[in-house]
Parts: C-alpha cells; structure tokens; sequence
C-alpha cells in the first residue's frame, strides 16, 4: 500500500497533458502540516520555469486536468492550490477507511512487496574470534540485521554473511597459550576469552621465547599441521559459541549457518593476486603487491596503494575482501551488497570495489554499498569504554541493560512475579538498547545514555512497547466485538492515524533502499504519538459511544497494534503484551 507512487501516477501524466516534459516528475510528500492536506505535489517550480509559465498558471492546469480526468476521484477529497504553485492532496475519509479494512482483511498488503526480488548479501557483525565481541560490534551487529529483516519482508532473497576473523598472527600466540595450559584447567580458561587473550598477548610482548613459538605456529597453522589445526578449531569452536550467546540475547538472526570466515577464502587468494596480474592491475612496490588506481589520491596528489600482498608474501585484509566478493558475485549470484562496517573502512572499501569491478569478480552492474556507521560514544563524547578505560564486553553490556530494565520494572510493578519481571526486564532492556541505537541516523556518532534509553517517555523502545500494551490491554477489556464491521472515519483524529497506519509501506521502502532502520523507527514513534491522540479524542470503550462507532476504532486499534508489532519485530526488537 504506497500511496506516493498511487497519487504520482495520474498526477505526472496531469502535468504531462500541461506540457511537462515526459520526465518531469510530481515529487509527491507528506504534508508536514495536516491543515494544508495529507500531501503536496512539488516540483511545478522548476517545471514551469522550464516552460517560461507562472508556477501557479500552470498548477491550475495541473488541477483542472486531474478533475476533468476523475482519475483521483476516488482516492482524493479535494485538491487545493496554495503559495506560488503547490498542490495540496486531501485523502477521502471513505477512501482511506477502506484500505485500512482490506489490510485488516488481508485483502491489501500494507507494505509493497519487491516486484523484482534481489539476491542481496548483507555483510555484518563480522567479530573477531581471537576475543569476545566488545561494543564495537553493537552497532554493525543489530543495524545490519534491522536492515536484512526489512529486506527479507519485502520478498528479497536475503543471504546474511558474517566474515569472522578467525586466520592470523594472533591465532599462533593463543595457540601456543592453550597448549600450556593443563587439560584439566583449558575450558574454565576459555569460558573468559578476554582474559585469555590479553594473558598470551602479555606473554607475547614480554616474553621471547614465547614469541618465537607463537611464530612458529602460525607457519604450522598455515601449512595445515594436524595438531595446530585441532586447537585452532577448537578455540574457534569456542569463539563462535560466545558470539552465538551475544546473538540469541540481541534477538539477532546471525545463525552458525551465515559465517563465512576469513579462512574460507585462504585457498583462494593465489587465484586473486593471479587474475589482477592477468588485468593488468597489479604494480610491485617495494617488493610488495599492489594495485595503484588514478581515483584514489593522498593530499599530495600522489595516488594511494592498496596492498594485496606483502612483501613477505603474506595476505592482507584486501585480498580477503576481493576474494569474497568474488565468491558473493559468482556464487551467490548477488546482484545487491551491502556492507555494513565502520565509517573508517570507507577508503578501504571503496578501493576494493572499485578493484573488484575493474579486475572482473563483480559485475558493473551489481550495486557494492557501504553502509558506513558512526561511532558510539560514552558520556564524556569519547568512545565508550569501562569505567576505568578499557573495552566493554558486549555481554557485560547487555548484562548491565538487563538489570537496569529489572529494576524498573520492580519499581513500577513490584507485586508482579520475579520470574515474569526477568522476562519483562529481558524485553525491555534488549529492546532499549538496539532502540536507542537504531533510531540514531546510521551515519552519526551517538551519546550511550542509559537513563534516556530507559525512559517510558520520547522516542524509545519502552515507549513504544508500552503503546503495544496499552492497545492489547483495550482488547482485554472487550468481550467481543465484530472485527468484520465497517471502518468508518469522521474525526480529525481518526484520518490522521488511518493516514499514519497507511504510510507504512513507504518507511519500510526507505530502509531498504538508503539502510537507515532510524526512518522506521521515526515511523513507529510518530504512529504511537497519532494513537495516543486518537484514544484521547475518540474514545472507543466509553459508555454512549455507538456500537458501529466502537466497532470501527477497535479496528483502527488492531491495526495500530499489528503495525507496532510488525515494524518493532523488523528491527529485532520484542514486544509484550503486559507491562
């Protein structure tokens, strides 16, 4: 249900007939004023400058066709002209109730599935097994999967992707750590991979000796020795464990099933560093490999090298990246990527795509996006850290969240059951904070702010989850009722939040064209707020309200509630029926 693209239609032929060129468009938004109508066609301005016409002239031809034509009849109330040549657009009552009533009757989608359905991989979370996720990881991690839901929902062959790193020098100085240790005392050692990891990183800056074994077994790892490979799997085994535990309490849908590990592609790499030579891309500088391309240039002018392999023969991450994009094309037969990683790859990311392209792993016409994201920061608009300065884990973050949102809930509800205020306190605090996160504009670095996040009140995730609950608890109120009645609209209130509930399919086609999930959750936000006024203004359980009057706005009440629900679930967000 995309009413821009039904409105855009007859409105683009209207101001063709008006001597539009043929690819003038009508840019058909929402009105940010519902006293002008409930949206505006622009762009007569720069038409009828083209045309030497008054703007106004000509939006008045614009109109007198479409009322001739009787092609918005149905859909539209009344067309108004207003300033230099905007056209404002009144939704009929009558029209609007009954698209509310066939979405209700799943006659109508509400949201437009993709005509043409894609084959996109989305590239995210991406950790690196050599330690547990640090908060680094949240925002790739639960942006990337709002982003995929969004795009699985429209009927897009989604294939989720998450490249660990899991090969390197750092994977023979922990392999050396575990064969020290006792058999008996390895697993409880390992169920800390922090601690374990900064315990061989200590040995390996201080200690030589250990050093030099760490060395020796990355060259055993890499040339396939049995027992380096038993404990570097068993590590990994165990990495991914952790990793998987961070997902299942995130409510991310990053299954052992989407890793596809940096290793994978170790065979490859040969291959990769072989078919640039044969592009003639490659250029030995220094006795390593290197791709020199003419767009990519340093603030000297002089052009900047993307290593492919080192001097020592060694790999870098770009040979990694340029073999997985290969395997995605050729593979996968991915006509979308997008890569959801830090806003600091982006030299890097545009360099591999752009060697990507011209050395033939991609096709031209396959989209490579960076979904750059911003940093989140603590309080003092530095980068989150510990109190006293190191990285957070990112399950002591969601530890930590989870016992905030215990002991709010206790405070507001202190009679209920412990085990059902565990429960609550696991929605609420999850959903606060991948909320607080996702409705930040991707691009932007943000303030981790607990107390803002955990508030009943603004744009939050308990603010919305308790809107879902205050509908379900009407409904709990309600014997029976006819959910096959008529939808009718008569107030104010009641068209805005129809309008609202309609404009849901264009928030979901943002997301998934510009990977900003922050453009749904500013949907969700403002429909809770458009509820909130029409429970004030139309009451629906009140005695004398007529009962096809209350039939009509327990509708519109379901509807709202499905719509929460839906678009809290497409950002991996829960929702509960109590609170």
């Amino acid at each position: 249900m995309n009413i821009i693209q039904q409105l855009d239609q007859p409105i683009s032929q209207a101001m063709q007939q008006a001597g539009a060129p043929d690819n003038a468009p009508a840019v058909i938004k929402p009105s940010n004023r519902p006293e002008f109508g409930d949206y505006q066609a622009n762009g007569i301005m720069g038409v009828a400058k083209q045309l030497k016409m008054n703007p106004r002239e000509l939006a008045t031809t614009v109109v007198e066709i479409l009322e001739k034509s009787g092609d918005l009849a149905e859909i539209v109330e009344k067309i108004e002209i207003a300033g230099p040549g905007f056209i404002n657009i009144h939704l009929s009552n009558d029209w609007l109730a009954q698209q509310a009533k066939n979405v209700l009757n799943n006659k109508t989608d509400q949201v437009d599935k993709a005509q043409q359905p894609q084959t996109i991989v989305v590239d995210y979370s991406g950790p690196n097994l050599a330690k547990e996720m640090h908060v680094g990881h949240l925002r790739s991690t639960i942006i990337g999967d709002a982003v995929a839901r969004v795009l699985s929902f429209q009927g897009h062959n989604v294939i989720r992707q998450n490249h660990v790193g899991d090969w390197g020098t750092q994977f023979g100085m922990l392999i050396a750590h575990m064969i020290d240790q006792p058999d008996s005392e390895l697993g409880l050692q390992l169920s800390d991979l922090e601690t374990f990891y900064r315990e061989a990183k200590i040995r390996f800056d201080e200690d030589e000796t250990f050093a030099e074994s760490a060395r020796n077994y990355v060259v055993k790892l890499q040339a396939g020795d049995e027992e380096c490979l038993t404990h570097w799997q068993q590590f990994i085994e165990i990495s991914l464990q952790h990793c998987e535990d961070v997902y299942s309490k995130l409510n991310v849908l990053l299954s052992r099933a989407d890793v596809k590990p940096e290793s994978s592609y170790n065979d490859e790499l040969p291959v990769v560093i072989s078919d640039l030579d044969k592009a003639g891309l490659l250029t030995e500088d220094n006795g390593a490999k290197c791709v020199f391309l003419e767009e990519f240039k340093g603030k000297d002018d002089s052009i900047l090298p993307a290593i492919v392999q080192k001097s020592d023969g060694g790999y870098l991450y770009a040979t990694t990246d340029l073999a997985a994009l290969k395997y995605r094309q050729h593979a996968l037969k991915a006509s979308r990527m997008l890569y959801f990683v830090d806003a600091r790859q982006n030299l890097h990311l545009k360099q591999v795509f752009s060697i990507s392209k011209k050395a033939g792993f991609v096709n031209e016409d396959t989209s490579l996006e960076h979904m750059a994201f911003g940093t989140m920061m603590g309080n003092d608009g530095k980068p989150f850290k510990t109190r006293v300065g190191g990285t957070t884990k990112l399950v002591d973050l969601l530890t930590e969240a989870e016992q905030r949102a215990f002991d709010l809930v206790s405070e507001k509800n202190p009679t209920l059951d412990v085990t059902e205020r565990k429960t609550i306190a696991n929605i609420v605090g999850m959903g606060a904070v991948k909320y607080a996160d996702l409705s930040k504009n991707r691009t932007s670095d943000y303030i981790f702010n607990w107390d803002t996040m955990l508030s009943f009140e603004g744009n939050t995730a308990p603010y919305l989850q308790y809107a879902y609950a205050r509908i379900s608890s009407i409904f709990r109120k309600v014997e029976n009722y006819n959910a096959q009645a008529d939808v009718i609209i008569n107030e104010p209130a009641e068209h805005q939040l129809a309008l609202k509930l309609l404009q849901f399919s264009d928030a979901i086609q943002s997301v998934a064209k510009d990977g900003m999930p922050n453009f749904l959750c500013n949907y969700l936000f403002e429909l809770a707020g458009n509820f909130m006024t029409f429970y004030e203004a139309c009451p629906i359980l009140k005695e004398g309200v007529a009962v096809e009057v209350k039939e009509s706005r327990l509708q519109l009440a379901q509807l709202t509630a499905n719509t929460l629900k839906t678009g809290l679930d497409l950002l991996g967000i829960e929702t509960l029926e109590r609170m």
